[in-house]
């Protein structure tokens, strides 16, 4: 068997976990925190926002592992697709699909079907401009934002980096995520998507 073929295969989801505790211990022994929306900071930061807003004027080459992190998640993300994806489309449970087809939205089957992952109703160019998507993605992409902010960080930081640090606020925020996470899909999204 060949290492591609070795590294296409599907993993325990304990090598992913041992991973992440291996990522936050060095994380936690030389003083890092993790989150994937400082990076916005980072980069406002190097921009030179720092002499406007003092929000932005620190240290910003203290941070620059995380945009060494996320740089790296957007190369192995690209490396992932182009030569060890899948012909198979993701697989999601029957009463997913079926639950997502009674809101008008298909599954993909296969790659060329929103490349197997994300459904043509919402992401296709030819649908960008409708309302429906105008309301998920941009007025949606504007809440995440917003909501980073004023939560002190995204999931990645809280749930992963901040409950590691057994930090109350960050168990506070997770909740919440869960809390909008679940409202939005069994409620807000239903409504959206029979506009």
């Amino acid at each position: 068997m060949s290492i591609v073929e070795i590294i296409s295969q599907p993993w325990h989801w304990a090598v992913s976990g041992a991973g992440i505790v291996f990522v936050m211990f060095l994380l936690l022994w030389f003083g890092g925190n993790f989150g994937a929306s400082a990076n916005l900071r980072t980069m406002c930061a190097i921009g030179g926002a720092g002499k406007n807003v003092s929000f932005f004027d620190y240290d910003w080459k203290a941070q620059l592992w995380n945009l060494v992190f996320v740089a790296s998640a957007a190369v192995g993300g690209y490396i992932a697709v182009t030569f060890f994806s899948s012909p198979e489309p993701v697989q999601i449970a029957q009463a997913t699909q079926d639950h997502l087809a009674s809101m008008g939205i298909q599954t993909p089957q296969t790659i060329s079907e929103g490349l197997g992952y994300v459904p043509s109703e919402i992401f296709a160019i030819e649908n960008f401009f409708s309302l429906q998507n105008i309301i998920l993605l941009v007025v949606g992409g504007f809440f995440v934002g917003f909501g980073t902010r004023y939560a002190g960080g995204c999931t990645s930081g809280h749930a992963i980096s901040g409950l590691s640090n057994l930090q109350l606020p960050s168990l506070i925020a997770v909740i919440g995520f869960f809390i909008g996470g679940l409202t939005m899909t069994w409620v807000i999204l239903p409504i959206i998507l029979s506009l």
